[in-house]
């Protein structure tokens, strides 16, 4: 059972993992012992196969906003020397390699601000929804450091070279809607449907059949950073893998009977 006092909560209900950042007193402002705990539970929900979707929010008004500047980003770091701070600093953004490579679609509900390392977390999910009273920020000039857990990375690959310079170069507080129409966010949806929005999409996400939708993850990751020859070679792999499956079969089944599929992962 979560402690109520912990960091960082998991909940697990059928196939999908809620993992809930638990500081809401300060907008869940990153800590070195939250990181170790949301990687804890990452790890923890990769390796769960029943699991099909991981939800990732906040608590309270605020999905993160970053390091906790109280504390002082020397704290995230740790004591010197460089080559410990780095190491350090390695095995912590490790969090944002979790949410991109990991099986399961990765949802990042921002529920309110994401700001800073905040943001690099949602962007390295898969998909963003928003609710209106959103915003958003990267802040990390702002704080007088160049950026960290690959908020740069993901930021170019959505946006491209020229918008993600604007918006790190030039750091502002963007609305839900704005970072929207930008391509940050996949979904805004109006504060007080925000609950059953985003429930019914998690819903409709986890209802997918899950070994199409991990080997159609996979094909996206490997979208980015193939050619094409090499791209199509794994892309007909998985086809050909996933089509050789029950819930193939089944989901032929359920269209030609005119009902919901039901899919086993087999």
């Amino acid at each position: 059972m979560n402690d109520a006092a912990a960091p960082v909560l998991l909940d697990v209900v059928d196939a999908v993992a809620t993992i809930t950042l638990n500081r809401p007193d300060r907008l869940n402002a990153m800590t070195p012992g939250l990181v170790a705990a949301l990687v804890t539970a990452l790890e923890d929900v990769a390796a769960a196969p029943s699991v099909r979707v991981v939800v990732l929010t906040g608590a309270g008004r605020g999905f993160c906003s970053g390091g906790d500047l109280d504390a002082g980003l020397s704290a995230m770091v740790g004591p010197p020397p460089l080559t410990r701070q780095a190491g350090g600093m390695r095995a912590k953004v490790r969090v944002v390699q979790l949410l991109h490579d990991m099986p399961q679609v990765t949802l990042a509900a921002l529920n309110g601000t994401a700001a800073g390392a905040g943001l690099s977390l949602a962007l390295a999910c898969d998909l963003r929804v928003a609710t209106e009273r959103a915003k958003l920020g990267t802040s990390f000039l702002t704080a007088g450091v160049s950026g960290d857990f690959g908020g740069i990375w993901f930021a170019t690959r959505l946006l491209g070279g020229a918008r993600a310079r604007e918006l790190f170069l030039l750091p502002e507080v963007i609305t839900a809607t704005e970072a929207a129409r930008l391509g940050l966010v996949t979904r805004v949806v109006p504060d007080a449907d925000y609950v059953d929005g985003l429930a019914g999409l998690v819903a409709t996400l986890a209802a997918r059949a899950p070994i199409a939708l991990a080997a159609l993850k996979e094909n996206l990751r490997d979208a980015e950073r193939l050619d094409l020859a090499a791209y199509l070679d794994v892309e007909t792999e998985r086809m050909v893998g996933t089509v050789a499956t029950d819930d193939a079969a089944e989901a032929t089944d359920a269209f030609l009977a005119k009902r919901a599929p039901r899919f086993l992962g087999r």
